[in-house]
C-alpha cells in the first residue's frame, strides 16, 4: 500500500508542476521550442529546475543504497545508442515540436485541454500498441565495423 500512495503522490506533484510550469499549454511550449522567431525562454528554467532535482535525487538514491519502498536500488547502466533508441527519440522530438505535446503533459492536460489532446492521446496509445506488436529486433539493425586484414 505505502508504494501506491508513494506513487499517487509523485503522479500528482508531477502533474501540478506541469499546470504550474504551463508545460500542459502546447502554445507555451512551441514558444519555447521557436528559438529563431518569438522564443519564450521561460521554460528552460522549468528544465534547468528539473534537472537539478533529479540530479539531487540520483545522488541521494546512489548514496544510500537502499531504497524507502523497493528491496533494491535499479540505476539504469546501459550506455549504447542504437538505431531503435534514436529513431524513438527523433520521432518523439518531432511530434513534440509538431504539436507542443509530449505523454506526461498531454495525460495531463485531458482534464482540462481541449478535443486536440484527446486526439492526440488517443494517438499516443495507438502508436503504443502498435509498438507492442512490433518483434523486438525488427529491423535488425547492426553496426559492426571489420577488423582491417593485414596482408603479408
Amino acid at each position: 500500500m505505502p508504494l501506491i500512495v508513494s506513487a499517487f503522490a509523485s503522479g500528482l506533484l508531477f502533474g501540478l508542476g506541469l499546470i504550474v510550469s504551463q508545460m500542459v499549454n502546447p502554445a507555451k511550449v512551441l514558444g519555447f521550442l521557436d528559438i529563431f522567431g518569438n522564443w519564450d525562454p521561460s521554460l528552460a528554467f522549468v528544465m534547468g529546475g528539473a534537472v537539478v532535482v533529479s540530479a539531487l535525487g540520483h545522488l541521494i538514491a546512489k548514496r544510500r543504497g537502499v531504497p524507502v519502498l523497493a528491496p533494491r536500488l535499479e540505476i539504469p547502466t546501459r550506455r549504447d545508442l542504437d538505431p531503435r533508441l534514436m529513431g524513438g527519440a527523433a520521432l518523439f522530438g518531432v511530434g513534440w515540436g509538431l504539436v507542443g505535446l509530449c505523454p506526461g503533459p498531454a495525460l495531463t492536460a485531458l482534464t482540462f485541454g481541449p478535443w486536440q489532446v484527446l486526439v492526440f492521446v488517443a494517438a499516443m496509445i495507438i502508436g503504443m500498441a502498435i509498438f507492442r506488436l512490433v518483434p523486438a529486433d525488427w529491423p535488425q539493425v547492426t553496426f559492426r565495423r571489420e577488423a582491417a586484414r593485414v596482408d603479408d
